[in-house]
């Protein structure tokens, strides 16, 4: 540790600039992690947020809100299974409006007819509606107190009472209200439509069936019927597996980067100080305390990259990226800590290598490690 330590005293630029590159590469990494975390969460926020333990789309549906229409055939189906504890209906809609006299925007309606299938789940702040007109808000999006108007005119105006944190839906502000004002809403935006379907049925299991024995079940009742747990919709979610697909390619380059990067810079060290190497073998130094040293160097400059660029995150973690919201995960901060010492560690094998070929003898005529 002592060598190891004297060494960076020695070439603190040298040193300084291998930590500057991890600290920005860690960076990144983390960036990008964020990106996506807040991508699929602005995706499918709202459905794992809403506090059904079983949704039940249509087969056409795709298995999005958005296309799936639940016939009433299909909901006294859905609602006849053996097993379902409760039901109720669910849609959604995006809808131009305006927010206490701002610019037009859009946002997306989620309604629901029972609170226990469908209806929010863990407020952030203030309440659940109570009465007609009140809403639940995406926190990032909405405040306490907004009052939300249909930009088409007509339909229920809404009063945001409750927020939810991460709870938007492709990408768009979100608001969680009850199914008459929902169906308002929809009637007002298209005065043609005659009879409004909800896009889902919520479930909740009775008591000693798993959500995933009830979605079986469902799906066994009617070939229609496409009933998934809250964590399968959320995750199964049409483009979920492409975002996540497309940000591993990166997360994959970027951690082939780090063990490159500081395997070369430390084999590279290596050689050119091969003869002093070489004189510290002469007079009697372990090849292991040398390798010991190298690995110190290694996990000491590693970390402290890792501690700098996690430390260059923390404010880009609390920013708004367009309309998504970025947040700090300390589980894949420490996933990824621990990933790449472990990989700057274990590319320092070469380097290790060349210090334990070093042949004492040589320090006689000059030469280096072999």
């Amino acid at each position: 540790m002592f060598l190891a330590l004297r060494e960076i005293r020695h070439a603190k630029l040298r040193f300084g600039l291998l930590v500057a590159a991890i600290a920005l590469l860690v960076f990144l990494i983390l960036a990008q992690q964020a990106l996506q975390q807040g991508l699929i969460t602005s995706f499918i926020g709202a459905i794992e947020r809403q506090s059904a333990p079983v949704l039940v789309y249509s087969v056409d549906g795709q298995r999005t809100l958005q296309g799936s229409v639940i016939t009433p055939s299909l909901q006294r189906t859905v609602e006849g299974v053996p097993g379902v504890a409760g039901a109720g209906r669910v849609g959604q809609g995006t809808f131009t409006v305006v927010v206490d006299g701002a610019p037009q925007s859009d946002a997306a309606l989620i309604g629901y007819e029972r609170a226990g299938v469908g209806a929010p789940d863990r407020l952030s702040a203030g309440r659940m509606p109570r009465t007609a007109g009140e809403a639940v808000g995406s926190a990032s999006d909405f405040s306490l107190g907004d009052t939300v108007h249909l930009a088409a005119g007509g339909g229920p105006v809404l009063r945001v009472v409750g927020l939810i944190r991460d709870a938007q839906i492709q990408v768009t502000p979100t608001l969680f209200v009850s199914w008459p004002d929902y169906v308002a809403a929809t009637k007002a935006a298209n005065p043609d439509a005659k009879v409004v379907l909800p896009s889902a049925i919520g479930v909740r299991p009775a008591t000693g069936i798993s959500p995933r024995e009830l979605a079986s079940r469902i799906n066994a009742s009617s070939p229609e019927a496409d009933a998934l747990t809250r964590n399968e919709a959320a995750q199964r979610s049409p483009g979920v597996k492409a975002v996540r697909r497309s940000f591993n390619l990166i997360f994959l380059l970027f951690a082939l980067v780090v063990p490159l990067v500081t395997g070369l810079f430390f084999l590279i060290i290596t050689l050119q100080k091969a003869r002093a190497l070489t004189l510290l073998r002469a007079v009697g130094a372990p090849a292991g305390a040398l390798v010991r040293s190298l690995l110190a160097q290694v996990a000491m400059l590693t970390g402290a990259g890792v501690a700098i660029g996690t430390l260059m995150f923390v404010p880009f973690s609390q920013a708004r990226v367009g309309k998504l919201q970025l947040s700090f995960d300390g589980a894949a901060v420490l996933f990824w800590a621990v990933l790449l010492i472990a990989l700057a560690l274990a590319s320092a094998i070469v380097a290790a290598r060349r210090v334990l070929a070093i042949d004492p003898f040589l320090a006689t005529t000059g030469g280096g490690a072999r």
